[in-house]
């Protein structure tokens, strides 16, 4: 060992202390919008990093899925226990533009909804939009008393379970198959499939508090810039907007440029 050298005493690192950087300085924010069948348009924002290289921050939103109550898309309370799920589909400018992506009830609603002396009755279903939208359907429902009915329980046999299930599926199929996803989340704000059912099923047993408690979106057709153009007009400013058309633009182009190889060749 050397004369003086104290093994105690550690080396310093090379190059100092790091500069503690801001994580947000490098990030952008975006106003996310929501299709036009809602009453709100601004409905928050999100982040997102800054274009980097390769890496393209538009890319980095697409596909985000965000989860917002039907409350404060309405701008009505009693809605509060639907929550509405929107996907991220396109990026014009600082806004991204969304679609529907599913549905969902609070869980304090449902439990609320379970009580004694009645039958849950269940049903779901998968069913395709006329847009090539292939959705599963959750129906829910509950028996309640007759009029001027004396006993206390409501129970229905199983074999009028099974046919209130059975019109049940049939209503979901005929409502959904009969438009597409637009028109069909229209159907959802106002519960129109529930009281459908409620009324269909009179003859069987008597039900109470039937709801579409829950959609999902099993599969979406291929991407289409005109589609979503239409669920998210609101008008003729967004139409026309510039960016928006600039994206349209840019979508032909692409395409032209794909096809021009084939055509040279068949000139050729």
């Amino acid at each position: 060992m050397a004369v003086g050298k104290n093994k105690r005493i550690s080396k310093g690192k090379k190059g100092g202390k790091k500069k503690a950087t801001d994580p947000f300085a490098k990030k952008d924010w975006y106003d996310i919008k929501s299709p036009s069948i809602f009453e709100v348009r601004n409905i928050g924002k999100t982040l997102v990093s800054r274009t980097q290289g390769t890496k393209i921050a538009s890319e980095g939103l697409k596909h985000r899925v965000f989860e917002v109550s039907l409350a404060d898309l309405q701008k009505d309370e009693d809605n509060a226990y639907r929550k509405i799920r929107l996907r991220a589909e396109d990026v014009q400018g600082k806004n991204v533009l969304t679609n529907f992506w599913g549905m969902d009830f609070t869980t304090d609603k449902l439990r609320s909804l379970v009580r004694k002396w009645q039958t849950l009755i269940e049903a779901h279903v998968d069913v395709k939009t006329t847009d090539n939208y292939t959705l599963r359907m959750f129906c829910i429902a509950f028996t309640k008393r007759r009029p001027n009915q004396v006993k206390r329980t409501c129970y229905a046999q199983s074999s009028q379970i099974r046919q209130i299930r059975r019109k049940m599926r049939e209503i979901m199929i005929n409502q959904a198959q009969s438009c597409d996803l637009k028109d069909l989340v229209k159907k959802f704000i106002p519960e129109s499939i529930g009281k459908e059912i409620e009324k269909a099923t009179v003859g069987i047993y008597p039900l109470q508090n039937v709801f579409i408690r829950k959609v999902k979106i099993l599969k979406a057709p291929k991407f289409d810039i005109g589609k979503l153009m239409e669920v998210n007009a609101s008008g003729p400013t967004l139409l026309f907007n510039p960016s928006v058309f600039c994206s349209f633009v840019r979508l032909m182009v692409i395409t032209l440029l794909k096809a021009l190889p084939v055509y040279l060749i068949l000139i050729g």
